[in-house]
């Protein structure tokens, strides 16, 4: 089993429940147990969030998700400016914040995160990896090429 979805969406904040709910719909029909989708959700989010408040002056993104038997790749990519992805991790957020901690949030739910930016945008690339439930439809969906 393997399934793809990418989208080109505007740079708006109604973009980020879209694409949110729509992978997990994706992941929630093949299976994968609530805690994964949670954490897929929220990785999402917080990638898209980023954009939408960092990535002028670019008026829109591309989210890709990629499912297979064992993981979601999800990628976001932006056509702002760019920015130093090192500077972000020695960045200091206070205790009490509200905002800055996104990057630090998805790293702590995905199992690899890698962040590239240049001159005309930034991509963030996300792994994780699933589960399923005992009944999911994405256990019945990969028969070995043998299979009588």
């Amino acid at each position: 089993m393997e399934a793809r979805i990418a989208l080109r969406l505007p740079r708006d904040a109604s973009s980020v429940p879209f694409i949110r709910q729509l992978v997990d719909a994706a992941l929630r029909t093949l299976g994968v147990v609530p805690p994964i989708r949670d954490d897929i959700r929220i990785i999402l989010s917080e990638a898209c969030s980023n954009v939408i408040k960092h990535a002028a002056p670019s008026k829109e993104y591309t989210v890709s998700a990629a499912l297979d038997e064992e993981h979601c790749t999800i990628k976001i990519m932006d056509y702002g400016h760019g920015f130093e992805p090192g500077a972000m991790n020695h960045r200091p957020v206070p205790a009490i914040s509200e905002h800055g901690r996104g990057l630090q949030i998805m790293r702590a739910l995905a199992d690899d995160m890698h962040i590239s930016s240049h001159g005309d945008g930034s991509e963030v690339s996300v792994e994780k990896s699933l589960r399923y439930a005992e009944d999911a439809p994405a256990r019945t969906l990969h028969y070995p090429l043998n299979h009588h």
